[in-house]
């Protein structure tokens, strides 16, 4: 297939830090409530994935100081949720009345934090070859890790400008996702941080390899690179590891 009867409109992006000794509580309660009620059961939602960042992956981020995480190693889990191509604006209401009735409900965990959570709009993709994964179907792949790299635009340029630069250069992943940031609707929880940064990207580089050992040669250049074109320059970039569903694999590994 060349067209997509499925289409990738939006994407909701949390990342959270469970609180030290409640890692496994904070898994479960995502895994096997949040994750559906907050988000999977509502209409046009599509596709969900969940990953997590060890220490060994924390250690890789960078820049040391960070808009998106503060300090820069906070995050321990980051889920992503894809949204069907023109049903933004409904699915965005009924998301933030549904996740409000769970507060009103006792069904929220208090002991952890957000990091970064925010909507973000699709921009483009890019594969290594002729006929790659496509975007729509990233996250029911189960790919065995991700990249996150969020970066900020000079002044003049446009998230086409970021994505002819690193569409003319290799893809180091099996399919990078290009995002720009949509703004939280005003009565979204109050616990979820505010982001007004406009002149943001997000790139998530989905791959099947383990991302530990690609990351010095692919991904911790990426930040001088961009640096260096004058187009902008990387704010957070942050490995991550596919959750194991069913289990508490690696919540005694993220400190």
């Amino acid at each position: 297939m060349t067209d997509k009867p499925i289409a990738l409109g939006t994407a909701l992006v949390t990342m959270v830090e469970p609180h030290r000794g409640h890692e496994v509580a904070y898994n479960r309660w995502y895994e096997r409530d949040h994750f559906y009620a907050g988000c999977m059961i509502g209409q046009y939602t599509f596709a969900g994935g969940r990953f997590v960042a060890t220490r060994a992956c924390k250690d890789l981020r960078y820049p040391a100081e960070s808009p998106i995480a503060s300090p820069v190693d906070a995050g321990s889990y980051i889920a992503l949720y894809w949204i069907l191509e023109g049903c933004h604006d409904e699915w965005n209401r009924w998301a933030v009345d549904q996740v409000n009735w769970l507060h009103e409900n006792g069904r929220m965990f208090t002991d952890r934090d957000h990091v970064h959570t925010l909507m973000y709009r699709y921009a483009g993709e890019q594969q290594p070859g002729p006929d790659g994964i496509p975007s729509e179907v990233a996250l029911d792949h189960h790919f065995r890790g991700l990249v996150v790299v969020i970066g900020e635009m000079a002044p003049g340029v446009d998230e086409r400008g970021i994505e002819a630069f690193y569409a003319a250069r290799p893809c180091p992943a099996d399919v990078r996702v290009a995002f720009t940031p949509i703004p939280l609707l005003d009565d979204a929880p109050g616990d979820v941080p505010r982001d007004t940064a406009g002149n943001r990207f997000l790139h998530l580089y989905f791959t099947d390899v383990d991302v530990l050992d690609v990351w010095a040669d692919h991904y911790a250049p990426l930040g001088d690179e961009l640096a260096a074109s004058g187009l902008g320059r990387v704010v957070f970039a942050a490995p991550f590891i596919s959750t194991v569903w069913g289990t508490d694999t690696y919540t005694d590994q993220l400190w």
